[in-house]
């Protein structure tokens, strides 16, 4: 068998006809034999895949023929093709669901409006340049921070990215818009709409990071600027860029340090609980608890990167 891969990636472009888009989608990964996620809506596409390397390389070339695709940035990580229950292809009125479908804009060039794209080396020029001037602002769920986040950044303390909206428009963050703010999530997807949504709101000086977590660790692994555990939404559900990862989270159970969530032992449950790896085998500690039930995030049937 070929080496397997997953890729994770997304694109904005305007799309005329998305549901043209998600039968050739759906197709294409059926006949290569791939599993995973993609959302498309008419501002574009977001995806995770996961296969052989093989049938991963011909996905990339096929999908980057389509003009509106071709200069994506493709992501690739550790995992398989297993890491993913089915395929599912959706389309949906945003990729990545702010709630803000009638306000973001796009082109060619991606977002309309958003903020300065950095790269993982630009991000340290900044910081080199205006220190702890800097605001990092987490473009992610709040519980994806529990297990790793950049040094010192703003937690928002949203459940859903829906939310957002509502926690940039209530004045909470108003302080912070004449300070440099770089936003960050996964891929590059979320803190790419967010990066707009806070610039029309009158945040001065907005960045987003290019690439997003992913490209960050695998240039500068735990080295920079980035402590802990990358969540991911697949059965991997963590990762790490290398040996030396601080661990964040601590056991919901016992308070042991631990970067992994397991899902809840109750199948009719969709709820996430941090465990440590002796928690994690007593069949009760991995019940969330009827009265437990509301501290935690449920799982999301597509989530953005």
């Amino acid at each position: 068998m070929d080496l397997q891969k997953v890729i994770l990636y997304y694109g904005f472009t305007p799309l005329e006809d998305p549901e043209a888009i998600r039968l050739w989608q759906e197709t294409l990964c059926r006949t290569l034999g791939l599993k995973g996620r993609i959302l498309i809506s008419k501002h574009g596409i977001n995806g995770t895949l996961g296969g052989e390397m093989s049938a991963l390389k011909r996905y990339v070339h096929q999908t980057k023929n389509y003009s509106g695709f071709k200069t994506i940035d493709f992501k690739w990580s550790d995992g398989a093709v297993d890491d993913f229950p089915r395929l599912r292809v959706r389309v949906r009125d945003e990729v990545v669901s702010f709630g803000a479908a009638d306000e973001i804009k796009v082109d060619l060039n991606g977002i309309v409006g958003g903020g300065t794209r950095l790269t993982p080396t630009q991000v340290h020029e900044l910081v080199a340049q205006r220190g702890d001037e800097v605001v990092f602002f987490d473009a992610r769920n709040a519980f994806e921070a529990r297990i790793g986040r950049f040094k010192n950044a703003v937690v928002p303390s949203v459940e859903t990215t829906r939310e957002f909206v509502h926690e940039i428009d209530n004045g909470k963050f108003d302080h912070l818009k004449s300070r440099p703010v770089v936003t960050y999530c996964t891929g590059g997807i979320r803190c790419e709409v967010l990066s707009s949504l806070m610039k029309s709101r009158g945040f001065e000086e907005v960045y987003q990071l290019q690439g997003g977590i992913v490209r960050y660790g695998q240039e500068f692994g735990d080295r920079g600027l980035w402590e802990g555990s990358l969540y991911l939404f697949d059965a991997r559900m963590n990762q790490e860029f290398g040996e030396e990862s601080k661990v964040l989270g601590t056991c919901e159970r016992c308070d042991e340090p631990t970067s992994k969530y397991y899902n809840c032992s109750n199948l009719a449950c969709r709820t996430l609980i941090l465990l440590c790896a002796t928690c994690a085998t007593d069949n009760q500690s991995t019940d969330c608890l009827a009265d437990h039930a509301a501290n935690h995030e449920p799982k999301g049937e597509l989530r953005a990167h």
